[in-house]
């Protein structure tokens, strides 16, 4: 078995959106976090990685949404290693509601194992391997889900452009890997403006548009002094759903 963590979050004021709910890129914030104290419990705190010479970049993350969470709900999160890979792994998470138990949310992340000192994957050490699973390595690891290939886009997708701020990046210098959530949020927010749904309109008339299940993949770091342009586009429309694509490019 996996060594599994635990963290208790409570929801901040300032961690909701204009509809009461808990940010979409804060739940990836409190997987990072848990994350960052679970491999430290395990005996790889940060200055460890220093000293190895290694660090963790984040390759993808899924969140699926099912509860709403609020201000001031308590929230466990509990995460544990599904595999390892020679360079990468994948953390798994679940978000549980303290009081009632309930499941908020699930997650996984895959990060890729780095040598700092060239920047490329590196073959994860066996004692480290060793680490998360104390009672013995498996022999075999569950097959990973697949992760879909994103269609490509129609002509004439919207398209909004937006400089990488300071306040974006991270001790690694690159643009967080939350904030690329905030990105597509705000994308999302302005393309249904554009077509004549801005979110008062949506209020006043009792309805909203929620993320079901989110998917980001990072394939490479957007850095200071960038101009990003993210587009968008919507397909497979039904009565109620339909799946939104993103794209962030570099201008």
């Amino acid at each position: 078995m996996p060594l599994t963590h635990n963290r208790i979050f409570r929801v901040r004021y300032y961690e909701c959106d204009a509809n009461g709910h808990l940010n979409n890129a804060n739940y990836l914030r409190y997987m990072q976090e848990t994350a960052f104290d679970a491999t430290a419990a395990a005996g790889y705190s940060a200055e460890r990685y220093h000293e190895l010479g290694g660090t963790w970049l984040a390759r993808a993350s899924q969140i699926e949404f099912l509860l709403p969470l609020k201000y001031n709900d308590q929230i466990q999160v509990k995460t544990w290693l599904a595999d390892f890979r020679r360079v990468s792994c994948r953390r798994m998470y679940e978000f549980n509601i303290q009081g009632t138990g309930e499941l908020a949310a699930r997650a996984f992340t895959d990060w890729a194992y780095i040598d700092t000192e060239n920047g490329k994957p590196a073959k994860i050490p066996g004692e480290m391997v060793s680490a998360f699973f104390p009672e013995g390595v498996p022999q075999e690891f569950p097959k990973r889900e697949r992760i879909p290939e994103q269609p490509p886009p129609p002509a004439g997708i919207f398209k909004m452009q937006r400089p990488v701020e300071w306040c974006d990046l991270d001790q690694m210098r690159h643009v967080n890997n939350a904030k690329y959530l905030n990105y597509i949020t705000e994308c999302g927010m302005q393309v249904i403006k554009a077509h004549g749904w801005p979110w008062d309109r949506m209020k006043e008339l009792d309805f909203a548009i929620f993320i079901r299940r989110l998917l980001v993949q990072y394939l490479q770091p957007a850095l200071a002094n960038d101009v990003l342009e993210i587009g968008t586009w919507a397909s497979n429309i039904r009565r109620s759903t339909a799946d939104r694509y993103y794209t962030i490019r570099r201008v």
